[in-house]
This record gives C-alpha cells, sequence and structure tokens, in this order.
C-alpha cells in the first residue's frame, strides 16, 4: 500500500470507529509506518516530540493501544520488556528471538499457517497468527562448541 494512501484508509478507518484522526495520533502513526520493521513506544515518542515538544510517552502508549485495538498496527513482545509495534500491513511474518545472543530471525507466516487450522480443527479456536514472537537458541548459541 502506498504511504499516503495508507494513511487515507486509516485516518477512514479511526473515524468509522468514533476516532479522530488528530495530528498527534497522525503522526505516531506516520512513526510505524515509516519504520521499515518494529519499533518501541520509545522511538516514536522521540521521534514525534522533535515536533510536539508537549507529547508525553502516555500519550504514545495509549495512541498505540488504540491503533492496535483498531487493528491497524501489531504490537509483539519480544522479551525482556521489550515491546514493538509494526504496520499492520506488513506485519504477516513471526520472528524466532534467541534467548541466548538475542538475535532475531524472521520466519514467514506460511510455516505457521497449519498450526492455526489444527487449532482451530481440534478446538474451534480461530488464531490470530499475524506477529508472533518465539523464543529458544538460534542455531549458533544451541551447537555444541
Amino acid at each position: 500500500m502506498h504511504h499516503a494512501q495508507g494513511l487515507a484508509t486509516v485516518g477512514r478507518q479511526l473515524r468509522e470507529k468514533g476516532y479522530r484522526l488528530t495530528p498527534q495520533r497522525l503522526m505516531i502513526l506516520e512513526v510505524v509506518m515509516a519504520g521499515k520493521g518494529h519499533i518501541t513506544a520509545e522511538n516514536v515518542h522521540e521521534d514525534v516530540v522533535q515536533q510536539y515538544s508537549d507529547l508525553s510517552i502516555s500519550t504514545v502508549y495509549r495512541t498505540l493501544e488504540t491503533l492496535r485495538d483498531l487493528g491497524l498496527v501489531t504490537q509483539t513482545d519480544m522479551g525482556a520488556g521489550k515491546v514493538e509495534y509494526h504496520f499492520a500491513e506488513r506485519a504477516h511474518h513471526h520472528h524466532l528471538v534467541c534467548r541466548k545472543c538475542g538475535s532475531i530471525l524472521e520466519l514467514d507466516s506460511d510455516l505457521l499457517d497449519p498450526i492455526a487450522e489444527t487449532l482451530f480443527r481440534a478446538y474451534g479456536f480461530r488464531a490470530e497468527m499475524t506477529h508472533l514472537a518465539i523464543f529458544g537458541s538460534c542455531a549458533t548459541c544451541s551447537s555444541p562448541q
């Protein structure tokens, strides 16, 4: 999706759900959309506060939670208290996070689709497999030295 087109779509989705696309919300969303991958609330705040110096970190958190609840951004817990956000249009991938060295590998969502199907067949549960972090040990850390 083209950046300007994406913002117009998001603005419409916010209005349909009774939210205003305030300049601050727009800036927060633009920062997330411009990020090539993942971005923390603190990173967003650092960028936005340059234009809106009175914008608090709690406003950034609340806005990101609103955008998450609306399905416009995804939130992934990367472990060690680190939560990252990602524009939902580009979020259909997952991560393998090494607990030992901290390396992160991207995992294609196609590999997890069978798990979602199995969960639905076995339990009638519709898993939201949009953006997951799976923890373990990478090939380097798990191989015998």
